[in-house]
């Protein structure tokens, strides 16, 4: 199995820039597809972005396609999310998830394991 540790959020300004990273310790990590969703007091956890084993493809939910990238470094064993133009809804816990299947998921019930979160507030 793996572990996982998001790290990276806080408190950000409209506009402003951000990057979450996921240690993520056990398995061989690039055995694994990832994923970035997000929770927002009062509302379902939502996909943000997956991406395969390899780091070569890549996908995005609608709202945050063009201002987030996600990557990932094998060697390191950490998975990225780069984040832009932040607005008041990003706002929510963060979590990256992988799953024992190279290429990743759009749906949350598909992931494996969990990390603990990390909380991205933009103020307005």
């Amino acid at each position: 199995q793996v572990q996982l540790v998001e790290s990276g959020g806080e408190l950000v300004q409209v506009g402003d820039s951000l990057r979450l990273s996921c240690a993520a310790s056990g398995r061989t990590f690039s055995d694994y597809g990832m994923g970035w969703f997000r929770q927002a007091p009062g509302r379902e956890r939502e996909f943000v972005a997956r991406i395969n084993y390899s780091g070569l493809i890549q996908m995005y939910a609608d709202s945050v396609r063009g201002r987030f990238t996600i990557s990932r470094d094998n060697g390191k064993n950490v998975l990225y999310l780069e984040m832009n133009s932040l607005n008041p809804e990003d706002t929510a816990v963060y979590y990256c998830a992988a799953r024992l299947d190279r290429r990743g998921s759009l749906s949350a019930s598909d992931y494996d394991y969990w990390g603990q979160g990390t909380q991205v507030t933009v103020s307005s």
